[in-house]
């Protein structure tokens, strides 16, 4: 058996493991209720260096059917359309759902943008340097017609960003030894650009400004933990 593989194994073994721990012992303690709730509406300012909310532009809602799923996996969403002093116009999507056990997780955007008749084009991992912290997160090109929406979005369980569905387990399955049900927030970024390399430009920039001015009391669930 090669290294890689011998790794493998491991890290399945260790999985299920401790997945059997916590079923013997079912959480039962939300870590929402520890921590504290959360308001989305005041989490995130309406306006933070030069970005302010821009209300000539609607947001777009998803489909029926798309909206019933989400409101059985969240809490809260938000859905806001920022514009820059230099005229830059970026949407900004928090969805926060306060219980991330099994069957309850979070809705990826390259699942629900297709789901609403997008064509995805291209997906890449990336980092982001967001208030002291190297936070992980993924771009994504969607096209409707001739719409292309460029994509920046980050997950974070609990106080941990989950960049993968493996580690989002692994995250729930150590607050769950803990006897504790994480929460979850999916912040997504986009903005409507052929050019996707000025666009991931501008919205890196967009979650820099974002970032600074969330609470610091609040900001380990939006970004995670330094160092985590």
């Amino acid at each position: 058996m090669s290294p890689d593989r011998r790794r493998a194994v491991g890290a399945m073994v260790m999985m299920a493991g401790a997945a059997g721990a916590a079923h013997v012992g079912r959480p039962t303690v939300k870590l929402a209720d520890r921590l504290g709730g959360i308001d989305l509406e005041r989490a995130f300012p309406a306006r933070f260096a030069d970005w302010q909310i821009d209300p000539t532009i609607p947001v777009l809602l998803p489909a029926a059917d798309v909206q019933a799923k989400l409101d059985a996996i969240y809490n809260q969403v938000l859905s806001r359309s920022y514009v820059s002093a230099r005229g830059e116009r970026v949407m900004l999507s928090v969805a926060y759902g306060g219980d991330q056990s099994d069957g309850m997780s979070i809705h990826l955007p390259e699942v629900c943008y297709p789901a609403q008749g997008f064509e995805l084009r291209d997906k890449q991992a990336g980092e982001l340097q967001l208030a002291g912290r190297r936070l992980p997160i993924h771009r994504l090109t969607t096209a409707l017609g001739a719409r292309i929406e460029q994509v920046t979005y980050w997950i974070t369980i609990g106080e941990a960003v989950a960049p993968s569905r493996s580690r989002q387990k692994l995250i729930q399955i150590g607050y769950g030894l803990r006897g504790l049900i994480p929460d979850g927030m999916l912040v997504r970024i986009s903005s409507i650009d052929r050019d996707a390399s000025q666009a991931f430009q501008m919205q890196a920039r967009f979650a820099q400004d974002l970032a600074a001015a969330i609470p610091d009391a609040l900001a380990p669930r939006v970004l995670g933990r330094r160092g985590n």
